[in-house]
């Protein structure tokens, strides 16, 4: 076994171990979990697919300020590297136990009904907008992907994607690869281009033959979309202006069903659909609004303790790390594992409907 992990690799996780523990600014669950006896037992292990330790801790000790630090290079580095990833998944996803199981997926194909239009007026949400992550099985995470497995899973998504006959899902595939101006410009209009992963991204490898492979397909009402080798193998998203989350859901679980079908996906018995980050894991379902909340948001501190108490997430309405632009705020359902599908989308449609009842009462 030690002859499957060269000197190099054990050197920088000894190295990367300790310089971890010697930050004192670093509050990192990476730190906090990669024990000098978890790198002891793990440092020889090799995955089938080629997947070390080092590659599920390098982003976090790269970056110090991370919150989470880990990714996983393959699907079984979950299970290989257990020892990690187990007290990280739990402490992440609120008290998810080693011995806990994600539930069977239920999109709620049945239940779309209770979702009514949650603002039929408009006057609070902007858009709504529901994604899931997948990953294609088979084929290991972005750190162990070669140039032939990205051109690969791409042909096969534009077949997949480009054999949509469904007159509400039917569309384009864009390569980011020989994309011209033109098509550019227009994809940034619509905030959906995705650009070269962040420095976190970059230093879990994610980001290697950059733009190979890498593509977006999107229907031509614009509401349904598919992000090819972003972060994950694919992102569906399923989106539109307004406050129907029932219609949103729906359109995703369409689209889902149909790449589905030719298609398989990795999927953990214990942790439900697997992503590259185990902050996605389970569901992997972030449903949102952008919605307008200038009262009860002026007190910042008691509209995070709220959305807080109701497993809301708060973010600007330009993703992560940023700040609201005139009282609209990207709200959205906070916990992805250890739930169905469709509670995780309850998650958030239950906590907005609750939002817009306070903004209502302070007028």
């Amino acid at each position: 076994m030690t002859a499957q992990v060269s000197q190099e690799v054990i050197k920088k996780l000894d190295e990367g171990q300790a310089k971890l523990q010697g930050a004192a600014d670093c509050k990192s669950l990476l730190k906090k979990h990669f024990t000098k006896a978890v790198l002891q037992a793990n440092k020889w292990k090799k995955t089938k697919l080629g997947g070390t330790l080092l590659d599920c801790v390098q982003s976090g000790v790269e970056n110090l300020d991370s919150g989470v630090g880990v990714y996983a290079p393959d699907a079984e580095a979950y299970t290989l590297f257990a020892d990690l990833f187990n007290p990280i998944i739990d402490e992440y996803h609120n008290g998810f136990k080693p011995s806990d199981k994600q539930p069977d997926m239920d999109l709620g194909e049945k239940k779309i009904g209770d979702l009514v239009d949650l603002d039929p007026e408009g006057k609070f949400i902007v858009s709504t907008r529901i994604r899931c992550g997948r990953s294609l099985a088979g084929y290991p995470f972005n750190p162990c992907l070669t140039e032939l497995n990205y051109k690969n899973m791409e042909a096969r998504m534009k077949t997949i994607l480009e054999g949509i006959s469904d007159a509400d899902l039917k569309g384009t595939y864009y390569p980011l690869t020989g994309m011209s101006k033109e098509v550019q410009t227009q994809l940034i209009a619509d905030h959906f281009l995705f650009k070269e992963g962040d420095r976190f991204l970059q230093a879990a490898n994610a980001n290697r033959f950059w733009p190979t492979g890498r593509g977006i397909f999107h229907n031509e009402e614009k509401s349904f979309l598919v992000w090819v080798n972003e972060e994950d193998h694919l992102r569906i998203i399923s989106m539109q202006p307004g406050g129907n989350v029932g219609q949103v859901l729906e359109r995703l679980i369409k689209g889902l069903k149909l790449i589905a079908e030719k298609s398989p996906f990795a999927r953990h018995p214990r942790l439900g659909w697997l992503t590259f980050c185990p902050t996605n894991l389970g569901t992997t379902v972030r449903a949102s609004v952008h919605i307008k909340l200038p009262k009860i948001s002026a007190n910042k501190e008691e509209f995070e303790k709220v959305c807080e108490e109701m497993k809301l997430q708060i973010r600007g309405i330009h993703g992560e790390h940023s700040e609201s632009d005139a009282g609209v705020y990207d709200i959205s359902n906070k916990q992805r594992l250890g739930l169905t599908e469709y509670e995780a989308v309850r998650q958030m449609y239950d906590g907005v409907k609750k939002l817009i009842e306070l903004e209502k009462a302070k007028a």
